[in-house]
């Protein structure tokens, strides 16, 4: 489910709070020792094949103890392995979980909406809570559609993954978002039929029917090219005249960055999936690498590729059939 396909992955299921019929519940008090002994015999058989990426799920409802040592034990003998925590719990059980080690943590983003609630928390993940709990962000996952995408339609996905893609370095969606599959289990906010409960054969010929994969593979490609979206803590939200508008930046310096040139991103959503939106961005130059004394920078639109000169106050009109963003590079004189 990780988006880097160079990565082999394996899933670690702990007991969750919800009752599965294909998970034995272990007592963790009846012989830690054995029980840590064994996980790690079986953590290094999947290691010694090639896997570099472990999923664990619901990791909160296990010692915290045995995964402070079986994190510490794997860290020292393969520091290039990866455990991402799939831990939707309360904010300080998630934070203690990647202070004694996970990598990476799914995080609240799949339910943060609004233009409040995302500016909110694009800020506290990118502050200092990102020094332990790197975020990956997931629109869906095979165990959580929600609201917004079942509703949303094509364009609804489209802002979800840009969102997504370019507000976290670390991303991911679930297998068939291509394909806008929002229809529900009734009374359930996870998809209609998945692969929780059967083998779903998709035609991906028509993957791009859509325009979603070319989106998706526009995306990576822009996070590949520019330095600035693999970081965390670089990200600074714009207030915009809109409530349905937000808009952020990234910027890392010419001598943070590989290429040795500064790289700075601006990115502009309409949360409206139905709607042409118009707002006017109050955008912070010095945060954007704009020296001073310029009031004006020429950019240009990563998605569309047409050409503007922006002040500190551009205005954008927005309509989901046909941009949901502007993902706007910004050319340093």
């Amino acid at each position: 489910m990780v988006h880097d396909p160079r990565r082999r992955h394996h899933r670690l299921r702990g007991e969750p709070p919800k009752k599965y019929q294909d998970i034995y519940p272990l007592n963790f008090d009846n012989d830690p020792e054995g029980i840590y002994a064994e996980i790690l015999r079986v953590v290094r058989l999947w290691i010694e094949r090639g896997v570099t990426a472990f999923r664990v799920d619901n990791p909160h409802t296990k010692p915290l103890v045995f995964w402070e040592r079986l994190l510490g034990t794997i860290r020292a003998e393969s520091p290039d392995v990866i455990f991402l925590s799939e831990a939707f719990t309360k904010p300080a059980m998630m934070r203690t979980l990647a202070a004694i080690g996970f990598h990476q943590s799914y995080t609240y983003f799949t339910w943060r909406n609004t233009k409040e609630e995302l500016e909110e928390y694009l800020a506290e993940v990118s502050g200092p809570a990102g020094s332990v709990m790197r975020p990956s962000f997931w629109p869906t996952t095979h165990d959580i559609l929600p609201p917004y995408l079942m509703h949303g339609g094509t364009s609804g996905f489209a802002v979800r993954a840009a969102l997504a893609a370019l507000g976290s370095p670390t991303w991911g969606v679930y297998t068939g978002y291509e394909f806008v599959e929002n229809v529900p289990r009734p009374g359930v906010e996870e998809q209609i039929d998945n692969e929780k409960y059967e083998y779903k054969a998709r035609d991906w010929g028509h993957a791009d029917d859509l325009g979603l994969e070319t989106l998706l593979r526009r995306l990576n490609e822009i996070r590949r090219e520019h330095p600035a979206l693999r970081q965390l803590r670089n990200l600074t939200v714009h207030p915009t005249s809109n409530e349905h508008v937000v808009a952020f930046s990234r910027h890392l310096p010419a001598e943070h960055s590989p290429t040795g040139s500064a790289s700075t991103v601006v990115v502009v959503v309409n949360l409206d999936p139905w709607t042409a939106q118009v707002a006017t961005v109050d955008l912070d130059l010095a945060a954007l690498g704009v020296p001073e004394g310029h009031d004006t920078v020429d950019v240009h639109d990563l998605l569309s590729g047409d050409p503007y000169t922006w002040d500190a106050h551009p205005y954008v009109r927005l309509d989901p059939y046909y941009r949901v963003a502007h993902v706007i590079e910004v050319h340093h004189p």
